[in-house]
């Protein structure tokens, strides 16, 4: 256990190397944890070090990385989840449509914790490739599921309301 104190303890110095704009030294401390025997830091250290990898512009790099996160069956499946969240996201305006609904299928579902996020990069797949009643569809059943949090289910009502979709739940105020 006491290596995993240091590991943690790593992982602090590390992201706040981040928050000081320093993206090269947190490198340097996240490498040896990307290999660490503790899951958590293990994957906190290959998600940062993917998401360094966005900031510089390696687009392919990080979703490859956020890929490998995804398939490693060792780690917890909302760990997983969020990676394929996060490959979708880097990738998401190099994706046909249909491959990106195809991907985010299993998260795109009302009562996923990923739903919010998956559901409305699922809602632009439907728009784009012409499924509008698919997109309105999801759109309610972002705006009824609570356990979206409330900033996108406000974008899912706005944006049903610009396509002519009713969402406001039933008993739900709507001002005076």
């Amino acid at each position: 256990m006491v290596a995993a104190g240091v590991e943690g303890e790593q992982l602090s110095i590390a992201l706040a190397d981040l928050g000081e704009n320093k993206p090269a030294a947190a490198q340097g401390k996240l490498a040896p944890l990307a290999s660490s025997d503790v899951p958590g830091h293990r994957v906190a250290a290959k998600m940062t070090l993917a998401d360094i990898k966005l900031g510089k512009g390696d687009i392919k790099g990080a979703a490859a990385d956020f890929a490998a996160i995804a398939a490693d069956t060792k780690l917890a499946q909302p760990y997983r989840d969020l990676a394929t969240v996060r490959e979708i996201a880097a990738l998401y305006d190099t994706m046909p449509p249909a491959q990106v609904i195809a991907r985010l299928k299993p998260l795109a579902v009302a009562g996923n914790p990923w739903f919010g996020s998956a559901g409305e990069m699922t809602v632009i797949a439907y728009l784009r490739s012409g499924q509008a009643k698919a997109a309105g569809t999801m759109l309610t059943a972002i705006v009824k599921d609570e356990g979206v949090p409330q900033s996108i289910r406000s974008r899912a009502a706005q944006l049903a309301g610009t396509l002519g979709i009713d969402v406001v739940p039933a008993g739900a105020k709507t001002g005076s």
